[in-house]
């Protein structure tokens, strides 16, 4: 094959680079309203709303502990280093399949010792030659007598070839079997390996907008179960002087043993309260540990949950479902889904001829130092043509086996956004009516301890009976620990309305 018919393969190639025989990709659309849910329970947007996706998780939580916890669960985090592993994996394994775009060029040398093979083969050939003379005289009498001589000369020689050592010393450089891409095989398997490079990398980013949300929310349950830890032994406290109370009332006749065993009941309660509080404290710590992957120092702990805000409160509240598009976990499904879509592509090339190439260049020489002299210059070029013609339906199998993977990745991309509209419909729901419900039931908390108090008053002042005033000193405490945990679901609302809009990355 001459290097002109090498050079028209491979512009040929090119010419017919644009082939592509995967779908055109369009993003399916419809599968949630254009705009979140409004007005009723949904709250209005706020007037200084910003962009959640450019709202920094350092600019978000607002309590310096917290932030440390979370900035040493980024660097610790082993579900974050695993994600982290993964696109190095992806990127990789995109490198690979790039790697099939261009031939794949090797240079080799080598030196051949060998026999003459004429010599190893047993040839020979001979020729011979003769000359001779020769004289003589003789005389004789009597009875006889004769003198005689003679002199001969020859000489003969044969010749047969010898073995003898031939060498041979060449330098190559080629490839071999490079295909020539002319129905686009091996672009859509290099586009569905960037696209599976890119999903991963989604994928990270939305592990690590998950690790902030679940370490602010464990904190956040520590802080809560410290503050109902606190409150139930303030409350054991109260408890505690009812009981010594009751239990002298008792003994001198003017309280009733009735009156005794229910104040010993709450203070009891009130007992078995800490010591499971302290268990789930302990617990809250441990979880917290791990999500943060080390050992959380005991400054950046939470010591309670009060009123003071931990978190940003402006996020808007009427943006349109187009934001749920920005989320990481959607553009994963998306670029998983465009990869499906190449894969059909490269399926459907299988039924095309598949053209390869394999050329080298070199040259050689019988001698080392004429390797790069003149007429020393050598090359080869090998095209192939494969056209399958019949393969018991593999390749029918693997068309048909692509489209539906494709399908498959369509309606997983549909749900990935279904769930995310949902999330943050369920989180701006609970967001419309937290201030109420905090609002009530800090005012109830309030009227409690009061009623509380009155009623311990008005007891000791032989007005009300004992019952009411320990009916009221339960109410009060169950309204106190009510308070505390509404508290934690505002803050916890605002945690997850802020990852389900896909703040967080910054």
């Amino acid at each position: 094959m001459t290097r002109s018919a090498i050079l028209a393969a491979l512009a040929l190639s090119s010419a017919l680079a644009g082939c592509n025989l995967a779908p055109k990709y369009e993003r399916p659309g419809g599968a949630v309203p254009a705009a979140l849910p409004q007005g009723g329970v949904y709250p209005a947007a706020a007037s200084d709303a910003a962009d959640v996706s450019q709202i920094g998780w350092r600019d978000f939580f607002l309590d310096p502990r917290l932030r440390g916890v979370i900035e040493t669960g980024l660097a610790n985090n082993r579900d974050l280093r695993v994600a982290a592993a993964n696109v190095l994996q992806a990127r990789a394994q995109y490198r690979v399949q790039r790697a099939d775009l261009v031939p794949s060029t090797t240079i080799s040398g080598s030196g051949t010792f060998t026999n003459n093979i004429f010599g190893a083969a047993g040839a020979a050939a001979g020729a011979g030659a003769g000359t001779g003379t020769g004289t003589g005289t003789g005389t004789g009498s009597g009875a006889g007598g004769g003198t005689g001589g003679g002199t001969g000369v020859g000489a003969g020689a044969g010749v047969g070839s010898t073995s003898s050592n031939v060498e041979f010393f060449s330098v190559n450089a080629g490839f071999s079997a490079f295909e020539l891409d002319l129905f686009g095989r091996v672009r859509n398997l290099n586009r569905a390996a960037l696209e599976q490079y890119f999903a991963s990398e989604e994928a990270q980013r939305s592990t690590r907008i998950s690790l902030i949300a679940e370490i602010a929310t464990a904190w956040l349950t520590l802080a809560s179960d410290q503050e109902q830890l606190r409150l139930s032994r303030e409350t054991l406290k109260t408890f505690e002087e009812t009981v010594r109370l009751t239990s002298a009332q008792f003994r001198i006749g003017v309280a009733s043993e009735l009156e005794a065993r229910q104040a010993e009941t709450n203070y009891q309660a009130a007992r078995n309260d800490i010591a499971a509080l302290t268990t789930r404290v302990a617990q809250d710590q441990n979880a917290l540990n791990l999500l943060v992957g080390t050992t959380v120092p005991a400054e950046q702990l939470p010591t309670g949950l009060d009123d003071t805000p931990l978190t940003r409160d402006a996020l808007p509240g009427d943006v349109s479902s187009e934001v749920l598009l920005r989320r990481p976990d959607v553009l994963q499904a998306e670029h998983q889904l465009i990869a499906q879509n190449a894969n059909i592509g490269a399926a459907r090339a299988a039924f095309f001829p598949r053209i390869s190439l394999t050329a080298t260049i070199g040259t050689i020489s019988t001698a080392l130092s004429g390797l790069f002299g003149g007429g020393s210059f050598t090359y080869t070029g090998s095209p192939s043509v494969g056209l399958p013609l019949f393969d018991g339906g593999r390749n029918a199998g693997n068309l048909d086996y692509a489209k539906a993977s494709q399908q498959a990745a369509v309606a997983t991309y549909e749900k990935t956004i279904q769930t995310s509209f949902r999330e943050v419909a369920d989180a701006l729901a609970q967001r419309g009516t937290i201030g109420e419900q905090v609002s009530a039931q800090t005012a109830r908390a309030e009227a409690a301890s009061v009623a509380a108090r009155l009623s311990d008053a008005r007891y000791r002042a032989g007005v009300d009976s004992f019952l009411t005033s320990l009916d009221a000193q339960r109410t009060a405490y169950s309204a106190q620990q009510q308070l505390v945990t509404t508290r934690l679901s505002r803050a916890s609302n605002l945690v997850e309305l802020y990852r389900s809009l896909g703040g967080g990355l910054r």
